[in-house]
Parts: C-alpha cells; sequence; structure tokens
C-alpha cells in the first residue's frame, strides 16, 4: 500500500474513533463544546437553526417597535421599549454562539442581509395596532417560550446556555403581553374588539410559523409532507438539538393558550379548539401549510420592509463599528475614528 492509502486508513481511523467519542457524550448526556470534534451535518444543523433564531430576533423587534413612540403611556412606552432591547439582547447572545461553529457575526449578517439565510416569516405580518404589540407578546413569544425551553438541555453547549437567559426574558415578555391585553379587554368595547382583532390576525403566525412545519401525519399534513418533516426532526433529536417535534410542541402551546384566552375574555380563531377528554389535550382544527408555504418566500411588501429596515440600520452603524474597531487595534482616541 502506498503513504497516500496509508494516509486516508489513518484518518478513517481518527474520524471513526472521534465520532464514537461524540456519540458517547450524546449519549451519556454531556454538553458538546466548541473545543469537541463534531460531524459537519451536525455543526452545519446547528448553526442554520442558530443563524435564523438570532436573525428571527433582531426582525422581530421591527413590529413592536414601531409602536415605541406611539405606546399609550410613559408606562407601556418604558415596557415595550425594555422589551424590544430584550430582543436585541438575544441576538446577541445568539450571534456569539454561533461564532463559537466557526463564522463571524459579519459573514452571518451578509447571509441575512443578501437573503441567503432566513428568519421566522411570523414577523413578516404588520403590527397594524396598538394590541397588535400585545397579541405579539403573549402569542408569538408565548409560542418561543414553548419552542426554546427545551433547547436549554440542548446537546451544544454554548447554545443550551444562551437559552436559559433567553428563556427568562421571554417568559417576561410573554406576561407583559398578556397584561397588556387584559387592560384592553377590561376598557371599552372598542378597545377589547381591538385586542380580538389582533389575536385573529397573530394566532396563525404563532401556531403554525413559530413551530415550522409539521412533522408528524397528526399534525395535519399529508403523509408526504410529514414525511420530510419527520426526516429532518429524527436527525436533530438524534444529535440532542431538539428534544420534541414541532407537533408536539404545537400541542403543547395550544393547550397553555387556550385557558389564558378564555380567562382573557377572548376567542382564538379556531372553532376546532375543544377539550378531548380522552387524549387530555385541546383538539384544534387543521392547519392550511400552504399558507405556511407562502409565509416563507420573501417576496411580500412587509418582508421586503423589514429587509430594506435591517441593512439601512446596519449601514447607519458602520461608523460605530469603525470607531471600536479602531480603538481595540489601538489607534487612539475612539472619537477621532469617528
Amino acid at each position: 500500500m502506498d503513504d497516500e492509502g496509508v494516509v486516508r486508513l489513518d484518518a478513517e481511523y481518527d474520524e471513526a474513533r472521534l465520532s464514537a467519542h461524540f456519540e458517547a457524550l450524546l449519549a451519556a448526556g454531556e454538553r458538546i463544546e466548541p473545543r469537541d470534534w463534531m460531524p459537519e451535518g451536525y455543526r452545519r444543523m446547528l448553526l442554520r437553526q442558530i443563524a435564523q433564531h438570532a436573525h428571527s430576533e433582531i426582525i422581530g423587534m421591527q413590529p413592536e417597535g414601531a409602536w415605541l413612540t406611539r405606546a399609550p403611556t410613559l408606562h407601556r412606552k418604558a415596557v415595550l421599549l425594555a422589551k424590544v432591547q430584550d430582543e436585541a439582547g438575544h441576538g446577541l447572545y445568539l450571534y456569539a454562539a454561533a461564532e463559537t461553529l466557526g463564522v463571524s457575526r459579519a459573514e452571518l449578517l451578509d447571509a441575512l442581509h443578501s437573503g441567503h439565510q432566513r428568519y421566522a416569516a411570523t414577523f413578516n405580518h404588520p403590527a397594524l395596532t396598538w394590541a397588535d404589540a400585545g397579541a405579539i407578546a403573549w402569542l408569538t413569544d408565548g409560542a418561543a417560550v414553548v419552542n426554546q425551553v427545551p433547547l436549554c438541555q440542548t446537546s451544544y453547549g454554548p447554545y443550551a446556555r444562551a437559552m436559559r437567559r433567553v428563556c427568562q426574558e421571554e417568559a417576561f415578555h410573554v406576561r407583559q403581553g398578556y397584561d397588556m391585553l387584559h387592560a384592553l379587554c377590561q376598557g371599552t368595547p372598542q378597545q377589547k374588539e381591538m385586542a380580538q382583532d389582533a389575536v385573529n390576525r397573530w394566532w396563525l403566525p404563532a401556531v403554525a410559523l413559530m413551530f415550522g412545519p409539521p412533522d408528524t401525519v397528526a399534525g395535519g399534513a399529508d403523509a408526504r409532507t410529514a414525511a420530510m418533516g419527520a426526516a429532518v426532526t429524527r436527525r436533530s433529536m438524534a444529535w440532542g438539538i431538539k428534544r420534541h417535534t414541532n407537533d408536539e410542541l404545537r400541542q403543547r402551546f395550544v393547550d397553555q393558550v387556550v385557558p389564558q384566552a378564555e380567562r382573557l375574555g377572548l376567542t382564538l380563531p379556531d372553532p376546532g379548539i375543544r377539550w378531548n377528554e380522552e387524549r387530555g389535550h385541546y383538539d384544534f382544527g387543521p392547519i392550511d401549510w400552504r399558507v405556511f408555504r407562502d409565509s416563507l418566500g420573501d417576496g411580500s411588501l412587509v418582508a421586503r420592509q423589514r429587509l430594506a429596515h435591517r441593512v439601512a440600520a446596519h449601514e447607519d452603524g458602520a461608523w460605530v463599528r469603525e470607531a471600536v474597531d479602531a480603538h481595540a487595534a489601538g489607534g487612539g482616541d475612539w472619537r477621532e475614528a469617528a
């Protein structure tokens, strides 16, 4: 055997040994850390998920941020400002976690701005009234908490640690949104009607888009669609990235939200919702997954506006990044660079 063949066999042996060690760590419930060897597929899946999550946090600031100057009281403005600021921080934690996988934040943002990476299509829906700020926090952040709490136990260490802080803050956001809607529902008939209208418009984005495509037939999809989603979910769960299927998490969200809506006196826009004693869960109507697929496109007016606003903000802040880089490089007073 020539030297090239020996080198190839040695490399294959090393990869097999490293792969076995990786699988042993997962089986023992240990965290995979940046210094550990990992399969390239694991790294790619993690990077895709963390990047989309980070992008969603900073794009998700926009619908509610539009209401900062129009909040009805100083108290509501201060609370909403704190929430929007939290979302920016969540993006920061997640971009930092993604960087441990060997990609820079600048590369991630370039991929977002060029359309090569996506964010949650939920945030391509406009916030038409003040009540939307409450519905977004209660429904979409509520869905996010259901999605993200299991990620505190995900197999990749930096991601799991980032999610612990994110989930603590998101829980406050859900309560803030519920409080806003409760105040509106206790107000005038017109205010309650505004709250109901917002819930009507944000229910489908929350229950469909925040949890992703179906990965079981029970999720309302045809067998072919469910099989495609299930294949991705099985691989993610085998690697310990996900802990539950999309449809399991969707059911958990519905079970939590229905009693809350009843306490608010609001009606969720799904006539199929009813308690199923045999299953011990709420039944809910089938989701029109064509709506889901259509929402993934980036051709809508709001989607173009969201991305254009993000790119403009990034370009407007270039001088700050340049000043910080100059200061870090020992270039003297940062004010001179500015």
